[in-house]
């Protein structure tokens, strides 16, 4: 009986390890049949999800399946593709890249394509022109270093304010040496929360990145502040950003070569009417 019962735990074994393999090879056929790649790209929602979702069809004809992996924040998306949950990331600007890339040892990443332009804007529901802003006004802006040289040479354009001598896109607030109105720029918050910061009525004005003001459903023409905008010219890009051991595979290449294309350069254009610059 004890004979009879071995026999049929090695049958029931060899007949378990078979269907397991066939299963492995049924996907191996199957992957091997539909021939495509997959690639994992992080992104914000609005407009960077978006133009990958718009990219997905030309990819797919190119052999390339794209997942877009949504995320509300400018952490989250460098820690995964660090950890390699990602094979890509697309929502951030060189300075922010350098930044981040100062602040995080671990990060060996490198940008492979410029794809848009979000200028930062300024915008309130009590005025209508940067000028306009009254003595001590309160404007709440990003605690992100890096967008502080990009808003804060907006209120000197507008003469508001004179910042030190040649900090040019590294400008801090504390780089500030003239304000005769006094602004309050001590509000700092994530930039995630402009948009519902400004719809709240909270400060006199908000600075908004572009890509939040999109997303938070803000009217630039209604509430944007007239010379309250960064100038096409000086805009960062967006940028397609990898591990620097991935700069070379091919994917890649094809996803910026897409991002590029005119089929998408007209989809940022009609979408965006002007809010989203092209990046070329």
């Amino acid at each position: 009986m004890k004979k009879l019962l071995s026999l049929f735990l090695v049958a029931l074994l060899a007949f378990t390890l078979t269907a397991c393999g066939g299963g492995d090879d049924d996907t191996a056929k199957k992957d091997k049949k539909d021939g495509n790649k997959t690639l994992v790209v992080g992104a914000t929602a609005v407009p960077h999800a978006e133009v990958l979702e718009a990219a997905k069809p030309l990819l797919k004809e190119k052999g390339i399946d794209l997942e877009v992996k949504v995320f509300t924040d400018y952490i989250l998306p460098n820690v995964a593709l660090r950890d390699k949950e990602l094979d890509a990331n697309y929502f951030q600007t060189p300075g922010y890249l350098e930044l981040e890339m100062e602040q995080n040892k671990d990060y060996d990443f490198v940008s492979v394509g410029e794809i848009h332009k979000e200028p930062i804007g300024i915008y309130s529901k009590k005025y209508k022109d940067i000028k306009d802003l009254p003595e001590g006004a309160k404007i709440i802006m990003s605690n992100s270093l890096s967008d502080h040289g990009r808003i804060l040479p907006i209120f000197e354009k507008a003469g508001l304010i004179k910042l030190k001598k040649g900090v040019g896109a590294n400008a801090r607030v504390e780089d500030i040496v003239e304000n005769p109105k006094k602004l309050d720029f001590g509000t700092l918050i994530e930039a995630k929360l402009l948009a519902s910061s400004f719809e709240n009525g909270e400060g006199d004005a908000v600075v908004i990145n572009g890509n939040y003001a999109l997303e938070g459903g803000i009217d630039a023409n209604k509430y944007g502040l007239k010379n309250g905008f960064e100038a096409a010219d000086i805009v960062p890009a967006n940028l397609v950003v990898v591990r620097s051991e991935d700069k070379n595979r091919e994917e890649i290449k094809t996803l910026v070569e897409v991002l590029k294309s005119d089929e998408i350069q007209e989809f940022i254009n009609e979408k965006y009417k002007g809010v989203v610059l092209l990046a070329q």
